[in-house]
């Protein structure tokens, strides 16, 4: 059994679906894998991972759903230590995932047509994010 980790260093623009299928492939493509299993998990309270479509019409309703889902309201909320986005990221963080697992077959990720990898940023403002693939195979 071969283990392989990398951390992804992703700079965000704000909130939104920030594709990262590229970056994971091309760390994927620089390890010996032929068939494995990728796990990636994303170390933050207020940004998430996702597989979703790449269609800019999905990522468009998919960010207002959870905007919606979410709001940013003054006095909605308690806890504000870090601004007016900080509890409603939190609550979009905790109903998508911080951790995926895709498996590697011949050597590239398994996933469906049209499929890609996104960092979820919850928060308004440009942050820098993390994420880190762990391969076994």
């Amino acid at each position: 059994m071969n283990i392989a980790v990398h951390t992804l260093d992703i700079p965000t623009r704000g909130s939104g679906l920030h594709d990262v299928t590229e970056a994971v492939g091309a760390w994927l493509a620089g390890q010996e894998a032929c068939q494995g299993l990728l796990t990636i998990v994303c170390p933050h309270t207020s940004a998430s991972l996702l597989i979703q479509g790449r269609d800019e019409d999905m990522k468009a309703d998919l960010e207002a759903f959870f905007v919606r889902l979410a709001p940013q309201v003054a006095g909605l909320y308690d806890h504000d230590i870090d601004g007016p986005d900080d509890m409603p990221a939190h609550i979009r963080a905790a109903l998508t995932q911080v951790q995926l697992g895709v498996p590697v077959i011949d050597g590239a990720l398994a996933l469906g047509r049209g499929q890609g990898i996104y960092l979820f940023e919850h928060r308004t403002d440009p942050q820098r994010r993390q994420a880190l693939p762990h391969l076994i195979w």
